[in-house]
């Protein structure tokens, strides 16, 4: 087992146990099946002896995955995963920080570092207004798009689908859009 992937396992969950020990997370120990007798082994130990694990040839561990909270902490990293993909489309289609903010609740530091991290080149002054053709088509496919039952601001995903349909800056779209949502 000497340098063993198991041994980095047990390593990483004595190194655990320690801290536990050392934050006084008895909970955390109990949960993890150290008793009396064991949380006093890992007072005495020592970092010498956790470098001695990896010559031992025991594994001590049983390890079982717990589906009811694995299952929503994957999802919950999906969501996240989606939405920073998201976020970054919509940058990159050069999304006003207000529109950023409103959606994502992103501020102004991390906007501006998402800007700079897709190199989109900063946006100098108001955005342009749509004349009447850009406004009656964007106000088609708003019609079309957008879910009547919403409050507030549409899905992320209706703002890109628009942009995608109508070829118009998402700036433009976004201060039209708020302007019907006022109205």
């Amino acid at each position: 087992m000497e340098g063993s992937k198991e041994c980095d396992l047990v390593i990483a969950v004595l190194m655990y146990a320690v801290r536990c020990l050392a934050e006084c997370d008895l909970v955390a120990l109990r949960n993890m099946n150290f008793g009396p007798k064991e949380i006093e082994a890992l007072r005495e130990m020592s970092i010498s002896d956790l470098y001695r694990v990896e010559t031992l040839r025991a594994h001590c561990l049983k390890i079982a995955l717990n589906r009811q909270i694995f299952w929503p902490m994957m999802d919950h990293l999906r969501n996240h995963r989606e939405s920073e993909e998201t976020q970054r489309t919509l940058i990159a289609v050069d999304a006003p920080q207000g529109m950023m903010n409103t959606l994502f609740g992103v501020g102004p530091r991390e906007y501006s570092r998402l800007r700079r991290m897709l190199s989109v080149a900063p946006s100098i002054g108001r955005p342009t207004e749509l004349n009447d053709d850009e406004s009656s088509r964007l106000w088609s496919a708003w019609n079309e798009i957008k879910d009547k039952d919403a409050i507030g601001p549409q899905s992320p995903d209706t703002y890109l689908a628009l942009h995608a349909e109508t070829g118009l800056p998402m700036r433009a779209i976004w201060n039209m859009t708020q302007r019907w949502e006022q109205e």
